[in-house]
């Protein structure tokens, strides 16, 4: 960190790795630098033999997570804290702690049973990264156009500087010149692209973009009034600050992320973390913070955080008895919507024909959203009219509207009674442009009873219903290795953003992901956004890896 600011340090270094250094230099780096193999896809991975299949040097198994020791090049598995061969292998040899992660070429100590950092192991990876990506037939290497998930704080690098400047300067033939300002790549600081891809889409959410700019969390006068020593929306103003700044280098979000770890410490690893519950837990971070120092708050009790006053909706849950017609009514805060991608939300005619494959859209999920549907009988509603337990209906609907719509898509199902988690590739479309109308409580109620309402208690004709798709965040890959990217539409073009490269893409490419998170802004606030993002010539003139001052 920077040494200006005592209060953010990196985290102090793993004694293991420390002492392994002391007593074997970089010796053991450059022997394996040639084992580092790079997949089409960005992957750098450890691999001794193209033909043999990896095998634990004391059991001979060919499950779990491999590791090769430094010291020794011992093979060894680890398929549960305690089945860890690992751990065996160092304590039974010692100085061999630190191993190498075979599937993501990532340092591993067995005594701390967590991946630990290093920028000089990095020096090694990225080198061969690099120089390891096939040409393309104008020579145009593929790193070009994808990043490998890797951590990439300001190395020092001594390596080919200037080849690593024209990788990351160069772009493909598609992109332009002239960005959007604001459009600047994050660098993944090991499996951070979780954090990366949420991270541009609170960048370019027009409220937050719009409070965050104009200095209403002004980071020196917080640290001034205030006892905490670790503020999240400190560290966020600091991130505005750095991408709106012109720069296009990529910025490194390492304060951030230790202010992140040290406020949700258990998600403090650099194991690949869910970008849902990553948002989530920022918006709830923020709340603790600016929830306390707002003291403005509507007559109606609503936190007027900026986290709640942009995510923040209400949902309605109507419980019917069938036998009295009775209804219990309750209402519900939320952030976001969480939707079923299932394929009961295909129509009849698609269900009656098995040959024919169900037609999913979020219009679709939104109306099973919505639809009634029968609870079971261990879900019986008391009813206060017939006093006893009825078989009841019920049916969910939105109340209040969020400045952004935020739906998550349940891509990742899990069974407890199976003991087993998947991943629900199937391809979900979208639009651009939503009303939201048909959800409304009002229109729901309207539906159920017909003409007999005519009135609606807060009725919500003065609140906006149509909404603009801003950014998508898509998910690839497997469950337990996947890899998260962002659509960003600015100026009505779309953006991809992943991690460090930001490329110029058509919709058609964004309709064919593979969404996850989807934000929608209300569209008065979307046409008013694009007027006030300019756009400016990208700078060339800074090194990728110079440090940036106050982040490493």
């Amino acid at each position: 960190m920077c040494s200006s600011n005592s209060l953010y340090k990196n985290p102090k270094p793993c004694k293991h790795l420390a002492d392994y250094k002391v007593k074997n230099g970089m010796s053991g780096y450059s022997l394996i630098q040639e084992c580092f193999k790079t997949t089409p896809y960005g992957r750098t991975t450890l691999e001794i033999s193209k033909s043999e299949v990896h095998r634990c040097s004391i059991c001979s198994g060919y499950e779990g997570r491999f590791y090769m020791c430094l010291i020794c090049s011992t093979v060894l598995c680890c398929l549960s804290p305690e089945s860890n061969h690992v751990l065996l292998h160092s304590q039974c040899k010692a100085g061999h702690e630190i191993s190498v992660d075979m599937e993501t070429s990532e340092l591993y100590c067995s005594v701390c049973c967590d991946q630990v950092y290093d920028p000089d192991f990095d020096k090694v990876v990225m080198c061969k990264h690099i120089m390891g990506f096939p040409r393309n037939q104008n020579g145009v290497g593929e790193s070009e156009l994808r990043l490998s998930k890797r951590r990439r704080l300001s190395f020092g690098m001594d390596l080919d500087s200037k080849n690593m400047k024209r990788l990351f300067l160069r772009r493909d033939q598609k992109s332009k010149s002239c960005f959007p300002l604001g459009l600047r790549g994050l660098n993944n600081l090991g499996n951070t692209c979780f954090m990366n891809s949420v991270l541009q889409v609170l960048l370019h959410a027009p409220p937050l973009r719009n409070y965050f700019l104009s200095d209403r969390h002004n980071r020196d006068i917080c640290r001034k009034m205030s006892s905490d020593r670790l503020c999240l929306p400190c560290d966020i103003d600091l991130i505005f600050s750095a991408v709106f700044s012109g720069d296009r280098t990529p910025y490194s979000p390492a304060r951030f992320l230790y202010s992140w770890w040290q406020h949700s410490e258990n998600l403090a690893t650099y194991e690949q973390q869910d970008a849902h519950e990553f948002f989530i837990s920022m918006l709830d971070r923020i709340h603790d913070k600016e929830g306390k120092d707002s003291l403005a708050t509507k007559d109606n009790g609503d936190c007027q955080c900026i986290a709640h006053r942009t995510f923040y909706g209400l949902l309605r849950s109507d419980v019917t008895c069938t036998s009295c017609g009775f209804t219990s009514t309750t209402h519900d805060p939320c952030m976001d919507i969480s939707l079923d991608l299932s394929s009961c939300n295909s129509s009849p005619k698609d269900l009656a024909n098995k040959s024919s494959k169900p037609n999913e859209s979020l219009v679709g999920c939104l109306d099973l959203f919505t639809r009634p549907e029968k609870l079971g009988s261990d879900q019986k509603l008391y009813c206060e009219n017939c006093q006893e337990k009825q078989d009841a209906l019920k049916q969910m609907s939105i109340k209040k509207l969020p400045l952004v719509l935020c739906f998550h898509i349940k891509r990742f199902e899990h069974s407890p009674t199976r003991k087993m988690s998947r991943k629900i590739d199937r391809h979900l479309q979208f639009p651009f442009s939503l009303d939201m109308k048909p959800y409304l409580s009002s229109s729901i109620v309207r539906k159920r009873y017909g003409n007999r309402i005519f009135s609606f208690d807060s009725d919500e004709s003065d609140i906006s219903t149509e909404f603009e798709i801003f950014a998508v965040v898509t998910h690839s890959g497997m469950l337990e290795s996947g890899h998260y990217v962002t659509y960003l539409r600015l100026r009505n073009q779309w953006y991809k953003c992943d991690d460090a490269w930001i490329t110029e893409v058509d919709e058609e490419v964004v309709r064919s992901s593979q969404c996850y998170l989807m934000y929608y802004v209300q569209k008065m606030l979307y046409h008013k956004s694009c007027e006030d993002v300019s756009c400016q010539p990208m700078s060339l003139r800074a090194d990728t890896f110079v440090p940036i001052a106050g982040c490493c």
